[in-house]
């Protein structure tokens, strides 16, 4: 007795089973996308607020100064010089300091700082030879002659102490462990209401003929577009924290980032 043999695909059924696959792929792909960065950016955005819970703390034990954003008194080799070594003893987690979204990491180096991508407001800069507080600077200012802390903050519901930011090479000119008030657009009617660069596009590429000092921009990695669609979450001097578009923060008069 002769066994009949099955019956294979022909190609154009096998073509058809192939487009399907690609279809569903195409709808499926974004969706999972999607999830993906949303799952991130609500990892972040908790880890940004248990930096600024950890930033109390330590504000607490500081006879109520903020973390130096950078200590422009101290040695470029010396873990003093930036924000994150007095603040991690109240995380104790490095992972805690970096946003899973891009590339970064825990850094508590000057030679390391640009590998953060999670930046404390550069406001509260240390420099024993830089701006005094209330006096104009129209070269900016990447520094002032005293610390500051929370008492001295008028509106702490209103006034950003953290944001996401951009991380990369050092030779690039990035310096993703502070965000910097005082390098974009300047409110001349409230200098305190003056916008940092912002953008959801990687503003220190873009604009790598300037400076280093005047590349600390808040980068809205957040469902980026290219659009400026993309969103950054902002933590608040009061711990609230709350996510805006670069579109909305560019637009928007409402945010305290120069608190002196």
């Amino acid at each position: 007795m002769l066994l009949r043999g099955r019956r294979a695909f022909t190609l154009i059924e096998l073509l058809v089973v192939i487009a399907i696959i690609a279809i569903l792929a195409a709808v499926l792909f974004p969706v999972f996308a999607r999830a993906k960065d949303a799952a991130q950016r609500t990892r972040c955005f908790s880890q940004m607020r248990q930096l600024a819970a950890a930033v109390t703390l330590y504000t607490e034990d500081a006879s109520d100064t903020f973390p130096m954003a950078t200590n422009y008194g101290a040695p470029t080799d010396s873990t003093d010089r930036l924000w994150t070594a007095g603040v991690y003893p109240y995380v104790g987690d490095k992972p805690i300091f970096s946003c899973p979204t891009s590339y970064g990491e825990y850094a508590d180096l000057w030679a390391n700082r640009n590998k953060m991508n999670i930046g404390l407001n550069g406001a509260t800069a240390y420099d024993p030879q830089g701006c005094v507080e209330g006096q104009p600077n129209p070269n900016g200012c990447e520094g002032f002659t005293t610390v500051t802390g929370p008492g001295r903050i008028a509106e702490p519901s209103k006034t950003a102490l953290f944001a996401d930011t951009p991380a990369g090479d050092l030779n690039e000119k990035y310096r993703g462990y502070v965000f910097s008030p005082y390098n974009g657009p300047v409110n001349n009617q409230n200098p305190e209401y003056s916008i940092p660069l912002t953008s959801d596009r990687d503003l220190v590429k873009e604009l790598n003929h300037l400076a280093p000092s005047q590349l600390k921009p808040i980068y809205c990695r957040h469902s980026k577009t290219g659009r400026d669609e993309g969103f950054a979450s902002i933590i608040f001097a009061d711990l609230h924290a709350k996510a805006y578009s670069a579109k909305s923060i560019l637009a928007m008069d409402k945010i305290i980032w120069r608190f002196r």
